[in-house]
């Protein structure tokens, strides 16, 4: 079983426009709600190929609810920590020239009792899961080496663990060693300290993150691509082109497929060019982590 982290969900609302006309008054052409947040679109990704999947983090009030009830319909084992607060809402306006505007809430505050509550609940989860995937961001109230700690709790049960964060969530995760990260170029030049210009420099700071004692790094490049790198090879894989209706939630796709090829003993060439598609016919649908498996196939 998998085990999915997400300690900051959303209900990520995607709203249509022909065109977004800041400070104006703008009109939607549609609007539609779905279970969001980086380790829920992991699990709805796993679950679209029949993996059993677990998930857990925090949940609270209607929002909550939405998200729960889309876990439990998709087959999910939700094991959340129910919040005095409200779970956020993340908006995704998607405009008719391709791009896609994000409007994110920084969630609720975390009591210490929750926090508490939720260490119990990953931990009793832990003992039937063979892999955690830790993704996206913390609300306030959760310390800021909570990824590096439950990545040690991991190890300790010899859970192997796949990080997919940034800024400092990143870093202090990385020390933890977890056995493969999936940053992308933004998250590299936050741990470089300054810009990253062209490839080189890119594999040059992914390198560093070996040497640290990462067993694997997967670098998302967007339209550019993949990086993977594991101390015995470095692989490239280009980007499947598409015509790309919502862009968000491709990071987590990679992830999804990363993990599956992982357990399944996959090569490495293999696993990119499955992650590649993955990602690219994500990027074909409006909702994040719903995937048409006819267009993947191809």
């Amino acid at each position: 079983m998998y085990l999915t982290v997400t300690l900051n969900p959303a209900v990520d609302k995607n709203c249509e426009i022909d065109r977004l006309r800041p400070g104006e008054v703008n009109r939607l052409a549609r609007s539609s709600a779905a279970a969001g947040g980086k380790g829920i679109n992991v699990a709805k990704i796993l679950r679209q190929f029949h993996m059993p999947v677990a998930a857990v983090g925090f949940l609270g009030g209607p929002g909550g609810r939405l998200i729960e009830d889309a876990m439990e319909k998709l087959g999910v084992e939700a094991y959340f920590t129910r919040i005095r607060g409200e779970t956020r809402t993340s908006v995704n306006v998607l405009s008719g020239d391709g791009l896609v505007t994000e409007i994110l809430e920084p969630g609720p505050v975390i009591e210490r009792k929750e926090l508490e509550a939720f260490r119990k609940q990953f931990s009793g989860c832990l003992e039937q899961c063979r892999m955690v995937v830790l993704s996206g961001s913390i609300p306030e109230g959760v310390p800021v080496d909570i990824y590096a700690q439950l990545i040690r709790e991991c190890h300790r049960a010899g859970r192997k663990v796949c990080l997919d964060a940034s800024g400092e969530l990143l870093r202090q995760g990385i020390a933890a060693k977890p056995d493969m990260v999936k940053p992308n170029r933004a998250e590299l030049e936050y741990l470089a300290g300054h810009k990253l210009f062209g490839m080189e420099e890119v594999k040059a700071q992914a390198r560093k993150l070996l040497a640290q004692g990462i067993g694997k790094v997967v670098v998302s490049l967007g339209a550019e691509g993949l990086l993977y790198l594991d101390g015995e090879q470095e692989l490239y894989q280009e980007a499947v082109r598409v015509r790309a209706a919502n862009t968000v939630g491709c990071g987590d796709t990679v992830v999804a497929s990363l993990c599956m090829s992982a357990l399944a003993g996959e090569e490495a060439a293999i696993a990119l060019r499955k992650a590649a598609a993955l990602a690219a016919a994500n990027a074909s649908t409006k909702e994040s982590g719903a995937v048409p498996m006819e267009l993947y196939l191809e």
